[in-house]
């Protein structure tokens, strides 16, 4: 079975950088109205297994969320069914932040 991987913030920033993946933020509409990672779609939790057949599984997609626990279910529910290249960002949006890096 296929499981997902953590990465930190300067991983991230490398990886959009070079080949740039699908960043989907999985806090709630309120949370992502505070601020969003500005390359990061919003899918809250809870609608990804509604939606996840609207996602590319054979695109490299980067999970995140406040702290990186939601996002890390999200990124094993999508490892489990089949995306072959997934991420979870450790430490969320928080991290992010906390590196000084944008807002949006």
């Amino acid at each position: 079975m296929s499981s997902y991987k953590d990465i930190t913030v300067s991983e991230l920033q490398k990886l959009l950088q070079s080949k740039p993946p699908r960043l989907l933020d999985v806090r709630t509409d309120a949370e992502v109205a505070r601020g969003k990672i500005p390359q990061g779609d919003s899918l809250p939790l809870h609608l990804i297994p509604l939606r996840l057949n609207e996602l590319d599984k054979n695109v490299t997609t980067v999970f995140y969320c406040q702290m990186g626990g939601r996002s890390a279910q999200a990124a094993a529910f999508a490892a489990a069914n089949g995306f072959a290249d997934v991420y979870n960002l450790q430490g969320g949006i928080t991290a992010w932040a906390h590196a000084g890096l944008p807002i949006a």
